[in-house]
């Protein structure tokens, strides 16, 4: 996590000075950014761990998607938790369960969506897919911001009121 703080840290520097207002209004909505940002990265990431492991290391199709997958939703818990909503409680395990509910939940809904708009009402299917994965996207934010990832109030008083 270090580095990958060290470079959010240098581009907020970066961005700040080149265009102040732009930067406030990024500023107000930042775990939005952050959370778009890690979910592009964690979308990558599958995409690489499946070309390395089907394209490089020869893995069988199916072999290699289903590890690809489990790897970027590691990568994704990870960024989300402690990265977009800088969580360092201690229930992992709690909230990777929920986060795998969520997910479970999300897959149904995008089938269910899918379904519907391609078929019923004949939308094209990657549009479709493009609706349903920003409105999921929106929801999934929601969840984990005040659901899954949430401060107690402890932790934000402390936050707010740091001991010098």
């Amino acid at each position: 996590m270090p580095f990958i703080n060290s470079l959010y840290f240098r581009f907020r520097n970066f961005f700040s000075s080149r265009w102040p207002q732009t930067y406030l209004f990024c500023e107000r909505r930042k775990s939005f950014f952050k959370f778009v940002v890690a979910g592009c990265f964690s979308g990558g990431s599958d995409l690489i761990f499946l070309f390395i492991l089907h394209g490089l290391w020869h893995l069988p199709i199916v072999m290699a998607t289903s590890i690809s997958f489990i790897l970027s939703f590691l990568v994704s818990f990870t960024l989300q938790k402690f990265w977009t909503f800088r969580n360092y409680q201690n229930q992992v395990a709690g909230q990777l369960s929920l986060y795998i509910l969520f997910a479970f939940v999300g897959l149904n809904v995008n089938a269910i969506f899918m379904h519907l708009l391609v078929t019923k009402y004949r939308i094209w299917y990657i549009l479709a897919q493009l609706m349903v994965n920003l409105v999921i996207g929106f929801c999934n934010f929601l969840s984990y911001k005040f659901i899954i990832f949430r401060k107690n109030p402890n932790e934000i008083k402390r936050q707010e009121n740091p001991v010098v």
